[in-house]
């Protein structure tokens, strides 16, 4: 059996009661609320988390460790252990199940895994309400980053065209059990759509779209579209939002990315 200072699957686990008394109150729950947790690993949150909220579900992927919660939380309502994969779980039947409408979803993401998770999570985004994710540091700034910064880039346009992203809580690595070799940041995501008119096909879209703006970060946006489209349809289009030609994706905001799509994807409206 794996030694409980080495987790198997790469988990760095919440053990600061400062830190994670400080989490808690970043989210801000109801009592109605439901919170689906992810990878709760020795359950350092989740009895916290249950004494805001109306119901936790916690799902965890390591059966041993599902196992020992199953065992440790049997008699609290409050709390569901699920043993799953949060890649292949149905967080809108999750949420049925607890009578609601919506929930709020809290994790601490193995840093390997975080986008994967990410993009599930916003396949399900109708259900959820807000999110508290704790990452690695570099990832948060990331995925909160303005338009002409080094960190703003595909992950960023892809995660603010379904929420908005925050950086609230910076977290050093001693909190953590096995300490990690990262700083970390709680993120918190309100769920609002950029474009709430698009369809999800069109939004799917200029998520493709986006991954060819930024394919090749050194080259300016009309070079790297230059593959799908004629040099001079993608200058028509950046001349349409009153932009050079000589501009990279990054210097671009979510919204004028956007316009540049919808000039040269009219299908797609």
């Amino acid at each position: 059996m794996p030694s409980p200072q080495r987790p198997k699957l790469g988990q760095h686990f919440l053990q600061d009661l400062g830190y994670r008394k400080r989490i808690l109150d970043e989210l801000r729950l109801a009592a109605s609320d439901v919170v689906i947790e992810i990878g709760p690993g020795r359950g350092a949150m989740t009895a916290l988390l249950a004494q805001r909220a109306r119901k936790v579900v916690a799902i965890e992927i390591d059966s041993e460790l599902a196992a020992r919660l199953q065992g440790e939380f049997a008699r609290e309502p409050r709390i569901a252990i699920v043993r799953g994969d949060v890649l292949e779980v149905d967080f809108a039947e999750l949420v049925r199940e607890q009578g609601a409408s919506e929930c709020w979803v809290f994790g601490n993401l193995p840093y390997y895994i975080t986008s994967p998770i990410l993009h599930r999570l916003f396949e399900f985004r109708q259900c959820i309400r807000a999110m508290a994710l704790l990452v690695q540091r570099e990832v948060a700034d990331r995925l909160a980053a303005e338009p002409g910064t080094r960190d703003y880039g595909y992950l960023t346009v892809s995660t603010q065209l379904y929420s908005q992203p925050a950086i609230v809580l910076s977290v050093p690595p001693g909190a953590f059990s096995p300490p990690p070799n990262v700083h970390s940041a709680l993120v918190i995501f309100q769920m609002r759509a950029r474009f709430p008119r698009w369809t999800p096909k069109q939004c799917q879209a200029f998520l493709e779209f986006a991954k060819r703006c930024f394919a090749q970060k050194r080259k300016n946006l009309l070079n790297n579209l230059a593959t799908h489209y004629s040099r001079e349809r993608v200058a028509q289009a950046l001349a349409g939002v009153g932009k050079a030609q000589n501009l990279r994706a990054e210097q671009l905001s979510v919204e004028e990315i956007a316009r540049v799509f919808e000039n040269l994807s009219p299908g797609e409206r």
